[in-house]
């Protein structure tokens, strides 16, 4: 296994990767600037509703956050380009990952891809060619085959969890696809999309592609019709949902399934074939970095997505477990939330206009998120309690899911104010689905 993961193959498909992402990540940061995300999201609320326990990071005051990812937009391009590799690819992901934990009324799956995805390109060579870095490091045409199966593994952990996490009655049956497919349809007048047999094919499809794509791509035979079923599901998902770069991004990992002999032949077609003596003169005999960091990050990778099933209570209904563990284009949440405040000495009803607080999708977002609920009660009482009064604070949210009747989320007889939000374990004042 050692001689294996740590044979020298070209680096190509690493070198192209690298190009890809940056490319993908600029465009990522100023289409979110041009497209009104930005100012959506951070410059157009009040407050912004942090990830639980990284309040100390806000949003930059008045236009800041334009330039903030307009930076980040720039630095991508350092990576694509290899312009002061490390440096950009750090600043990128120091800034990305902070909005990322800034706001959570916009969550993307894709989003803590991502990070990831930076974090991996910090811990390998993919600096060496068709780099700026270049002139002053040198060229290097090779990389330990651990590198490519790194990123393979990623690949297989989101595709299976994303699987796993559609083996529930709503998927199987077609009814969140007929959600989601038949809103486009109605939108755009597309019959077909209206149909619930399609509606069961496209389901069955996904479900099947998530647990077989990996699988296939690995075996030569089937590789090239893995490729095609990728490019279709992608193009079609990136046509009818709105997940921005996400099937582009999905796509870029092909790329380490293929001989690296034969991404070097199409895409860089000058470049020297790797002979003997450059393979004994760029072996690098230290494998630490295998033990200690490559291996507990994808046992981590591994873990997180199964930590819901310790947690009581089902996932999705509690949202506890969620995050961080590709539960993708599942279901569809609606609700509405009403906050009642109440003075603690006087035990006066006191006005709340939550329609003043908060921009149309937080309000979305929050009546159907018990930890935005939860935080939304602890501004209210800070609130209250800067000018003196001391408030208890009830919530009645209700919600569907996938459009079935509504249901209490919280228990409204609690005093949001007063609990606690539990990082890792269920919180009691989140009602049961049943």
């Amino acid at each position: 296994m050692h001689d294996f993961l740590t044979k020298r193959v070209d680096n190509s498909p690493l070198i192209l990767f690298r190009m890809l992402f940056g490319v993908l990540m600029a465009y990522q940061c100023f289409y979110y600037i041009y497209d009104g995300w930005v100012f959506r999201n951070f410059i157009s609320p009040k407050f912004t509703f942090t990830h639980i326990g990284f309040e100390f990071l806000q949003p930059l005051p008045g236009n800041g956050m334009y330039f903030y990812f307009a930076i980040m937009g720039i630095c991508a391009l350092g990576v694509a380009f290899g312009w002061f590799y490390r440096i950009s690819l750090a600043l990128f992901l120091a800034l990305w990952t902070s909005s990322y934990w800034m706001q959570k009324t916009n969550y993307n799956n894709h989003h803590y891809l991502i990070i990831l995805v930076a974090v991996l390109l910090l811990f390998v060579p993919a600096n060496t060619y068709a780099c700026a870095d270049v002139k002053r490091s040198g060229k290097r045409f090779s990389m330990p085959d651990w590198v490519r199966w790194l990123f393979i593994s990623q690949m297989a952990i989101v595709y299976f969890y994303a699987a796993i996490a559609k083996l529930y009655p709503d998927w199987m049956n077609g009814t969140f696809s007929g959600i989601a497919l038949g809103n486009y349809g109605k939108h755009y007048g597309i019959a077909l999309l209206q149909q619930h047999w399609f509606h069961l094919c496209v389901a069955w499809f996904g479900l099947l592609f998530d647990f077989f794509i990996v699988p296939m791509l690995l075996w030569k035979r089937t590789r090239i019709l893995a490729v095609i079923a990728l490019f279709v599901f992608h193009t079609f998902n990136s046509v009818t949902l709105d997940i921005g770069i996400f099937p582009f991004f999905a796509l870029s990992f092909v790329l380490f399934f293929f001989d690296p002999n034969d991404i070097r032949r199409v895409f860089f077609p000058k470049k020297p074939v790797l002979d003997a003596r450059t393979i004994e003169s760029e072996t690098v005999g230290n494998t630490t970095i295998l033990k200690y960091v490559i291996a507990p990050y994808l046992l981590l990778q591994l873990l997180l997505p199964l930590r819901h099933w310790l947690i009581k209570g089902d996932v999705l209904w509690t949202e506890e477990g969620h995050k961080l563990s590709w539960r993708m284009m599942l279901r569809e949440r609606k609700g509405t939330a009403k906050f009642t405040v109440i003075d603690r000495k006087s035990g006066d009803t006191l006005e709340f206009d939550q329609d003043k607080e908060l921009t149309k999708p937080q309000r979305k977002a929050l009546a159907t998120h018990p930890d935005m609920i939860w935080q939304m009660a602890q501004r209210i009482h800070s609130q209250f309690g800067e000018q003196g009064k001391d408030v208890a604070v009830y919530v009645k949210a209700e919600v569907s899911i996938n459009r079935k009747p509504k249901k209490l989320l919280v228990d409204p007889n609690v005093d949001m104010a007063l609990v606690k939000w539990d990082y890792f374990w269920h919180c009691p004042w989140i009602l049961d689905a049943e």
